[in-house]
């Protein structure tokens, strides 16, 4: 059984979707949260499931391997990042290639790089008028939202779409989406 750590820094809806998804399959668990905002509401998720959590601090995470450590303590065979809004250092790249996943939401390569996720991008979408927008699930390297894309899922956008209701359909997106992709790639690995 393949062991998943899920990174988020906000709500963590999507690593609670995959936790519930991964529950009764035998291929694949989520065993392990790792957040960097100890207020976000993925602790209080992590908490109510019964899922491992680890709290890491900006300088923890870049100036120290403690983290890749504790995956490898505990047997962490794929990251999947789900809202993590922290570029992954180079140490976790190389320890981890081509088992790292990130979900972007928006359809890369358009309204990706440092700065673009959540409703920023959805704002940004909805400024330049485009007629569709989705979400990516791509592998992770070295640049923000640059890895090699695994899937795309799309949606139409609305005369009147607002920046809530476009979220809404991404995140309807992510969760019919979002499972079953990871446990084809887990599959794979």
């Amino acid at each position: 059984m393949k062991k998943i750590a899920v990174f988020a820094s906000g709500s963590g809806s999507n690593a609670e979707r995959l936790v519930d998804f991964f529950k009764t399959r035998t291929d694949a668990k989520v065993t392990m949260i790792v957040c960097n905002k100890p207020e976000a509401g993925v602790v209080s998720r992590a908490h109510r499931l019964r899922i491992p959590l680890v709290l890491i601090s900006k300088r923890s995470f870049y100036e120290s391997d403690s983290l890749l450590y504790t995956l490898k303590q505990e047997g962490v065979d794929a990251i999947l990042l789900a809202g993590f809004l922290w570029l992954i250092p180079d140490y976790l790249i190389a320890a981890y290639p081509d088992r790292m996943l990130n979900l972007h939401p928006a359809l890369l390569p358009a309204y990706g790089g440092k700065g673009m996720y959540g409703h920023k991008v959805h704002e940004a979408v909805i400024a330049n008028s485009e007629k569709k927008s989705g979400i990516s699930i791509h592998l992770v390297n070295a640049e923000y939202d640059k890895g090699r894309l695994l899937a795309q899922f799309e949606t139409p956008i609305e005369i009147g779409e607002t920046v809530e209701s476009l979220s809404e359909k991404i995140h309807q997106l992510e969760y019919t989406h979002l499972p079953e992709v990871v446990a084809e790639w887990v599959r794979t690995l």
